[in-house]
Formats: structure tokens, C-alpha cells, sequence
């Protein structure tokens, strides 16, 4: 609760420093002046940003179980199944987190977890990772997606995905504004937007989107090695975890659904717009790993 609290004021902060800003450098007066009421445009960013963010947070865990089509673990119907709840409960009680709901899927080896609050969240692995790997490979899976939870990852996506929302929609409309007015001076026949600011809305909603979409990726990159170390501390040591990326490595594990790239133990972009980082990279970052580097704090 905690973090969506911050994520709120976040954004409310976000919104009012770009109300200061565009008063300050005198864009209130003239945008005004061109049909555009700053206050109304700083209200839509705002909704935009925060409430379409939080919206696909709160319904996170419904949408992943859709798209990926996990059956929830209610009771156990073998022996894998109960090890599995059982290791998920047990990783979650040492990070100090609520028992999450545990989940199978079918396809590639992968797994994910998700959910608004840390203390209801979903973890949930596919029937090719527990296939491919032994059970401490499994475990370190499982730790680090514990990890994720523990450390508030998809409020913190959530968060600066928001933030970044709010940041595309202030910008392509009041430069679309701005434009429109630039393009119509001396015009008096129309009111309100015209073309060019509908055509410059539309390129810079794209053009800023793929520039957020950078920012948002560069984080989920760095949440990954976080989470890596956080496995190695729940599990009091690397080797599990460094073999479990080796064997992912080997493996060229699949994608998930793109709603849920950002999720899953390895994702399939690459470069600026990668979610994950190279395996080799998160390997290497676990073998020069040294006592307290990991974000996750154990009682």
C-alpha cells in the first residue's frame, strides 16, 4: 500500500512541476491564448498517466492468468505440484511476504510473477522449465521471482511506466498546441485544434512513447540483476541461481505473451528496448556478487 500511495503522490508531483515549468517559462499565457487550457491538459495527463497505469496493475494478476493460461494451484494433484507450493510458501515466508497464489502454465521454460500488492501476489512456472531443470534450479527460479514480489518491482514498473504516460501526453499536446497555432496564425476562420496539431499529437505520442519505452526497459533491465541477487540471499548462496540462467542459456528459452515480457525470468528483445539483460551479463553479475550487494533486505 505503501507504493501505490508513492506512485500516486509521484505522479501528482510529476504533474505540478510540469504546471510550475510551463508557467515559468510563459507556455501558460500562450497556450491559452490558442485554445488551450493548461489546468485541463495537466488534469487529462494526469488521469492518463496515473489512471491507465494503475488500472493494468490492479488487474495484473487476472490478465496474466488469461494470457498465459495458468491453472492456479488449489490443491495439489502430484508431487511436483506440492513441492512446488511448498517451496513458493517457504521462499516467501523467508522474504517476509504473504503466501502468493502458485500457478503452472503451459509452454517454453519461463515464469513469472505479478500482482499489485506483495502480500497477494501470483507466481507462477511453466511446464518446460519444471521439465528442463532440476529442483535447485527450479528453487532459484522461484527465489528470484519471490525476489520480485519482495521487492515491489511491479509497483515500481507501474510507477515509472505512469510517470512516463503522464510526461507523453503533457508534451505531444501541448506541442501539438503549439504547432497548430504556429501553422493557423492569421487564421480566424476555425477554432479549436486543427490538423496540424492532430497530426503532431499523433507523431509525438509515438516518437516519445518509443523514447518512455527506453526509460521503462532500462529500469526492467536493472530489476533483473536485483532480483538475481535476491535469489542468492533467499537461497544463502549464488550457484543455484548461476546455474539456472547457464541452463536457461542452453536452453533459448521462449518468450512470453508480450503483455507479460517484462515479467518472466528471460525475455526475447534486445538492445535499448530489452527488458531483460543478456544471460551472460546477469551470470557474470552473480559471480562478482559479494555479501549484502542484494537489494532484498532478510530478517
Amino acid at each position: 500500500m505503501q507504493r501505490i500511495l508513492l506512485f500516486l503522490l509521484t505522479n501528482v508531483l510529476v504533474v505540478a512541476v510540469l504546471g510550475v515549468t510551463a508557467n515559468l517559462l510563459g507556455l501558460r499565457g500562450y497556450l491559452q491564448a490558442n485554445g488551450l487550457h493548461l489546468g485541463m491538459l495537466l488534469g487529462f495527463a494526469f488521469l492518463m498517466g496515473f489512471g491507465g497505469a494503475i488500472f493494468s496493475l490492479l488487474i495484473s494478476k487476472p490478465m496474466a492468468k488469461w494470457t498465459a493460461g495458468v491453472r492456479i494451484i488449489d490443491q495439489p494433484s502430484n508431487a511436483t505440484e506440492a513441492w512446488l507450493v511448498q517451496t513458493v510458501h517457504e521462499l516467501a515466508e523467508r522474504a517476509g511476504i504473504g503466501r502468493p497464489e502458485v500457478g503452472v502454465f503451459d509452454g517454453a521454460p519461463n515464469a513469472f510473477a505479478t500482482g499489485a500488492f506483495k502480500n497477494s501476489a501470483l507466481v507462477a512456472v511453466s511446464t518446460g522449465l519444471l521439465e528442463s531443470m532440476n529442483a535447485d534450479e527450479v528453487r532459484a527460479v522461484l527465489g528470484h521471482e519471490i525476489a520480485h514480489v519482495a521487492n515491489g518491482d511491479m509497483v515500481t514498473m507501474t510507477l515509472i511506466q505512469g510517470v512516463m504516460n503522464t510526461f507523453v501526453v503533457f508534451l505531444s499536446r501541448a506541442i501539438g498546441y503549439a504547432v497548430d497555432a504556429f501553422l493557423r496564425r492569421g487564421d480566424d476562420r476555425g477554432h479549436g485544434p486543427g490538423i496540424g496539431y492532430l497530426l503532431t499529437t499523433v507523431v509525438l505520442d509515438i516518437v516519445l512513447g518509443f523514447a518512455a519505452a527506453i526509460v521503462v526497459a532500462w529500469f526492467s533491465r536493472h530489476r533483473e540483476f536485483r532480483a538475481d541477487a535476491g535469489s542468492a540471499a533467499l537461497l544463502g548462496q549464488t550457484r543455484p541461481m548461476i546455474a539456472a540462467l547457464d541452463r536457461l542459456r542452453s536452453l533459448h528459452a521462449a518468450p512470453l505473451p508480450r503483455s507479460l515480457a517484462a515479467l518472466g525470468i528471460h525475455g526475447g528483445m534486445s538492445q535499448l528496448f530489452a527488458t531483460h539483460p543478456p544471460l551472460e551479463e546477469r551470470i557474470a553479475a552473480l559471480r562478482n556478487l559479494r555479501p549484502g550487494d542484494s537489494a532484498l533486505r532478510l530478517d
